[in-house]
C-alpha cells in the first residue's frame, strides 16, 4: 500500500503490576469459572453490576499516585465509595449500575477482592505500608468507615452486621450470602416505629478467622458504642443459618470449631481476645434481643424461631476433647462452651464478641444478639449464575430481615 502515511500503534501504558506476587486464596479465585466453564465468575459479577467502572478507575489511579499519602487517601476514599455504591444500588438509588438483581451481594464481595488484589501486586516507586493501605481499604468498603449515628435521643439507633459469600470452593463460586444481602438493605434506612424513627448502619464481616484475631467486630461494634451520644441502642449480628427459617440466638459461646474459612484456614479453640478492648471472661453470653416482639412483629415467608440450644464440653478440665453435651437450659458454672445455638463457626463468634465487648464498656443498656437467616441456596441450573427462584428468596429473606431488625427496636 505505497503512498499511504504510517499508522501509529496505540502502546499500552507501562503496568504498575506485579502479577508474580502471592495472592490470598480468596483472590486467587478471581480466575476461578463455574465446572466447564471458561468465564470467570467474580468479575463477571462484577461486569454485570456496573462495578467494573471502578475497578477500572482504582487501578489506573494506582500507577499514577505519587506519593505514599496520595496512596493512604486513594485506598481510603477508593473503599468507602465501593461500600457506598454497593448501598445505594442495592437500595435502587444507582438504576444506571448494570444490569443485574440490585439485592446481589455478590458484585460488592468480587469487586472488594479485584482492588485488594491492584493494592497487593501494585510496584509502587515509593516506600508504603502496604498491609496499613490494605486495612484502609477493606475496613472502607465494608462500611465501617462510614458508622456514624446522629446525636441525641429522639432517634433510635441500630448497628448491625452482615457477611461475606463462603464456601466459594468448585460450583460454590456463585455464592451469594443473604446476610451481606440484608445489611445493604439496612444500611442508612431509617425504620419508622410506633415509639419514632430508628436508624440503621450497617456493616459486612470478611468470613476469615485472621480478620476477627485483628478485631475487625471489636473495631466496628466497640468503636461505635464508645461514640458519646451516638451509641447505637441496639446490636444485631446477622449471619447465613439453617433452610427454611430465621433464628434468633439465645446463647453465643467462647469456642470456635475449626470449619476452614475463606482462605482455606481453620482455627480451633477458645476466641481470643481482641487488643486494646475490655472484655469479660465468659464462656457464654445471652442474648438481650426482644426476640418474642421479633417473633410477634417480623411478618415475611419464613417463620422465626428461638433457638434455645448451647453446647458444653463433657469434661470441663479438658475442652476440645471428648463428647459435646447439648441442652436447651442454662450453662453452668464451671461448664466450658463447645458451641452456641449458632455453631462454633464465624457466625456465632461475631455475636460472642460484639457482646462481649458491648458488655466489657459496661453497655448493659444496649440490646445484642444475633439472628440467623434462612439458607438461600444456589441457582437451578448447575451453570448460570442466577434465576429468577434464586432472586426471589434473596430478596424476601432481605425482606423479612429488615422487618425483624425493625420488630427488634420498635
Amino acid at each position: 500500500m505505497l503512498g499511504l502515511p504510517a499508522i501509529a500503534q496505540a502502546q499500552p501504558a507501562k503496568s504498575c503490576f506485579d502479577a508474580t506476587v502471592p495472592l490470598t486464596v480468596e483472590e486467587q479465585r478471581l480466575t476461578a469459572p463455574l465446572p466447564g466453564g471458561t468465564v470467570p465468575v467474580g468479575p463477571e459479577l462484577v461486569r454485570l453490576a456496573g462495578f467494573d467502572a471502578l475497578v477500572d478507575d482504582f487501578t489506573e489511579e494506582l500507577c499514577s499516585t505519587s506519593t505514599s499519602r496520595r496512596a493512604q487517601r486513594l485506598a481510603t476514599t477508593a473503599g468507602d465509595g465501593l461500600w457506598q455504591t454497593a448501598v445505594d444500588r442495592a437500595q435502587g438509588r444507582r438504576p444506571d449500575l448494570g444490569t443485574s438483581d440490585t439485592y446481589d451481594d455478590r458484585p460488592l464481595y468480587w469487586a472488594r477482592l479485584q482492588m485488594s488484589k491492584a493494592l497487593r501486586q501494585w510496584t509502587p516507586r515509593f516506600a508504603v505500608d502496604r498491609t496499613g493501605l490494605l486495612k484502609s481499604f477493606d475496613e472502607g468498603s465494608r462500611g465501617i468507615d462510614s458508622v456514624k449515628f446522629p446525636l441525641g435521643s429522639l432517634t433510635r439507633r441500630v448497628l448491625v452486621s452482615g457477611f461475606d459469600p463462603f464456601q466459594l470452593n468448585g460450583s460454590g463460586v456463585r455464592i451469594s450470602n443473604p446476610a451481606g444481602a440484608s445489611a445493604l438493605q439496612l444500611d442508612g434506612k431509617v425504620l419508622k416505629t410506633a415509639n419514632g424513627p430508628a436508624i440503621v448502619q450497617a456493616v459486612s464481616f470478611p468470613v476469615v478467622w485472621g480478620y476477627f484475631d485483628q478485631g475487625i467486630v471489636e473495631a466496628a461494634y466497640g468503636t461505635a458504642l464508645k461514640a458519646r451520644g451516638r451509641q447505637p441502642d441496639v446490636l444485631v449480628t446477622i449471619s447465613q443459618g439453617r433452610p427454611s427459617q430465621f433464628d434468633i440466638e439465645r446463647w453465643a459461646s467462647a469456642w470456635r470449631g475449626g470449619v476452614p474459612d475463606n482462605n482455606n484456614v481453620g482455627v480451633r479453640g477458645q476466641v481470643p481476645v481482641a487488643a486494646g478492648w475490655p472484655q469479660p471472661d465468659v464462656q457464654f453470653i445471652e442474648t438481650t434481643l426482644p426476640y418474642q416482639r421479633m417473633i410477634d412483629g417480623g411478618s415475611g415467608t419464613y417463620p422465626v424461631n428461638f433457638n434455645r440450644s448451647f453446647c458444653v464440653w463433657s469434661d470441663s478440665a479438658k475442652p476440645g476433647t471428648g463428647p459435646q453435651i447439648c441442652r436447651t437450659d442454662e450453662p453452668k458454672t464451671g461448664e466450658m462452651a463447645a458451641s452456641g445455638g449458632g455453631g462454633d463457626y464465624l457466625s456465632n463468634e461475631s455475636m460472642y464478641r460484639s457482646n462481649r465487648v458491648r458488655l466489657g464498656l459496661g453497655a448493659t443498656d444496649v440490646a445484642g444478639g444475633h439472628l440467623h437467616t434462612p439458607v438461600l441456596g444456589t441457582p437451578g441450573d448447575p451453570a448460570a449464575l442466577t434465576d429468577a427462584a434464586f432472586e426471589a428468596r434473596r430478596r424476601a429473606i432481605a425482606d423479612q430481615a429488615v422487618g425483624l431488625v425493625k420488630a427488634a427496636v420498635a
